[in-house]
C-alpha cells in the first residue's frame, strides 16, 4: 500500500494537469453539462428495463484508451454475455471532483430510471488537497440525490487512496469517509477501486496513475466481484 500511495503522490502535477487538459467536456453551466455523454443517448434507445450508472471522473470515462476496453465497458460486455436485463452508462467525466459530481448528478438522474448507481469520485480531490470535510459532504450529497430520485436503486461506492505528501492526518481522514459513507447509508463498498493496479508501472499508463487496458480488466474484476451480488 505505500508503494501505491507513493506513485500517488509523484504523479500529482502531470495528472491534475493531463486531467484538466485533454477532456473533451466543456465546462458546466449550473447543474447542466454542456455536451452530454454520448453513451446517455445511446442509453435511452436500450430495449433494457434496467440500468448501470457509473459516475465518476477519468477512471470511469476510460482515459488513455478505448473506453469499450476500459472497465465500464468490460462490465457491459460481461452484462450482455450473461444476457443480464440492465444497460450500462458510463457517466465520467474526467477531471472531475466531488463538487463537480454534486452540480451536476440532478441531470444525470433525470436521463433515465437507475436501478444500480456506482459512485467512483473523490481521488481528484484528494490530488488537490480539497478538505476531506468537503469531499465527504459532496459525496453524501449526491447519496442523497441518488436516494431521493430513486429510492429502491443500489449503490455502490467506489473508495480511492490520497497521496502521502498531504500527510498522515489527511491521508487518514480521506481513507476513512469511504467506509464511513458506506456504514452510514447502508451502501456495498469497493475498497480501493485500484486495488492490485495502482503501483504497478506494467498495468498503467505513462502517467503512472491510468490504467492500460490489461490493468482495466482487474479493476472491473474488482468492482465485478461486489456488484454481481446486487444484480
Amino acid at each position: 500500500m505505500n508503494r501505491i500511495i507513493y506513485i500517488l503522490s509523484s504523479i500529482l502535477i502531470t495528472l491534475i494537469i493531463s486531467c484538466s487538459s485533454n477532456t473533451k467536456t466543456k465546462p458546466q453551466q449550473g447543474n447542466t453539462p454542456v455536451k452530454a455523454p454520448e453513451i446517455i443517448k445511446k442509453a435511452k434507445k436500450s430495449t433494457k428495463s434496467k440500468t448501470i450508472l457509473f459516475f465518476g471522473n477519468s477512471l470511469t470515462a476510460g482515459y488513455g484508451i478505448d473506453p469499450a476496453e476500459a472497465f465500464v465497458g468490460l462490465i457491459e460486455k460481461r452484462v450482455n454475455t450473461l444476457n443480464l436485463d440492465y444497460n450500462v452508462v458510463n457517466a465520467g467525466i474526467s477531471g472531475d471532483k466531488t463538487a463537480g459530481g454534486l452540480s451536476r448528478v440532478d441531470w444525470i438522474l433525470d436521463q433515465q430510471k437507475i436501478d444500480v448507481f456506482i459512485l467512483e469520485l473523490g481521488g481528484n480531490d484528494a490530488l488537490q488537497g480539497v478538505d476531506p470535510v468537503s469531499s465527504e459532504k459532496n459525496l453524501q450529497g449526491i447519496i442523497d440525490k441518488v436516494k431521493a430520485k430513486y429510492p429502491t436503486a443500489k449503490i455502490v461506492l467506489a473508495g480511492m487512496e490520497a497521496p502521502p505528501n498531504m500527510g498522515d492526518e489527511y491521508t487518514g481522514k480521506f481513507r476513512a469517509m469511504y467506509p464511513r459513507l458506506a456504514k452510514a447509508n447502508n451502501l456495498a463498498l469497493i475498497p480501493f477501486i485500484l486495488d492490485k493496479v495502482g503501483g504497478v508501472p506494467e498495468l498503467n499508463l505513462k502517467d503512472g496513475i491510468h490504467p492500460t487496458e490489461e490493468g482495466h480488466k482487474i479493476v472491473a474484476e474488482n468492482i465485478w466481484t461486489i456488484l454481481e451480488p446486487l444484480l
